[in-house]
């Protein structure tokens, strides 16, 4: 099969005509596909059950959410991370005085991991559900973030192609990405419990049903069940997708603001263009219990 980086243009939102209205916080949708500033929520108050039901369905609606001008200490961060579940640890990243906090510091025109577009956790039988990013210190200018709709890219998929990757699966893996930048010794002793997961190149959302596509530069090895060649070609032109910007958001960060995405609905790309700048930002990422390697 030929294959080339058109999309069909197509929008294929998840909203109905008439949602219901949202009472704790106004909803500014930052493009009309995925991505919205939530203004009026004060994280750092108690989060009571309607305010967190309504942040919940707003994930879902919109993948992204974006906050500003919110000061949480370390407590209040794993709280709203706690609206969608347990904190997970990431295994690489340095972390602060709570273990699930990771501590993202950098200066560095080196370019690293998340300057591609990926799925966090990827690597893992059941990746993340998502993460709560809140930025520390930030550039003057620079430095922003950008997600992907990754079920937006899959219903503007060409038919010929959806019908071919449905049913296929992929191997992820970290050993080329993550393992380069570790000790040896580290590298063998995780490599005992982190081997490579096997996941559908199209996976369904549990909570929305969206089909979404789930492949990524960072991750992703190779597509399994075509011969070699052909599987490359299609692995590449698939990962491409999400550089489409008519499936993306942008996002400057100010100190204080916050994002929550849903990993198993989006991919980002940090853009590292702020260098001799610091940027100091702190994640806790929300283990994927629900979305097992074989969904």
């Amino acid at each position: 099969m030929e294959l080339n980086y058109r999309h069909s243009g197509a929008r294929r939102l998840d909203r109905t005509s008439t949602p219901e209205p949202y009472r704790r916080f106004e909803v500014r949708p930052l493009t009309t596909l995925i991505g919205a500033e939530l203004a009026g929520a004060d994280l750092a108050a108690p989060l009571d059950d309607q305010l967190r039901a309504e942040l919940r369905r707003a994930l879902l609606e919109w993948k992204v959410l974006f906050l500003r001008g919110q000061e949480l200490d370390a407590d209040q961060h794993l709280a709203v991370a706690g609206i969608w579940g347990e904190p997970e640890a990431n295994p690489f990243f340095p972390t602060g005085d709570q273990v699930a906090i990771s501590r993202l510091a950098k200066n560095s025109r080196v370019v690293g991991m998340e300057n591609h577009w990926h799925s966090d956790h990827s690597f893992l039988a059941a990746p993340a559900r998502g993460a709560v990013l809140r930025a520390i210190d930030v550039p003057p200018a620079s430095g922003d973030t950008m997600w992907a709709d990754m079920a937006a890219a899959y219903d503007n998929l060409p038919e010929e192609v959806k019908a071919l990757v449905d049913g296929l699966e992929a191997e992820h893996d970290w050993i080329t990405t993550w393992g380069r930048a570790i000790p040896e010794e580290k590298r063998n002793a995780l490599r005992e419990h982190m081997p490579p997961v096997i996941h559908p190149v199209v996976k369904i959302h549990p909570e929305t049903g969206r089909r979404t596509l789930y492949v990524n530069e960072v991750f992703t090895m190779r597509i399994l069940g075509l011969p070699e060649a052909e599987a490359a070609r299609l692995l590449s032109y698939l990962q491409y997708q999400a550089r489409t910007p008519e499936y993306q958001v942008r996002f400057r960060w100010q100190p204080g603001s916050v994002a929550i995405w849903d990993n198993w609905a989006v991919q980002h790309y940090a853009i590292n263009d702020y260098f001799p700048n610091p940027r100091v930002m702190e994640r806790v990422a929300i283990a994927g219990h629900g979305w097992s390697a074989d969904r």
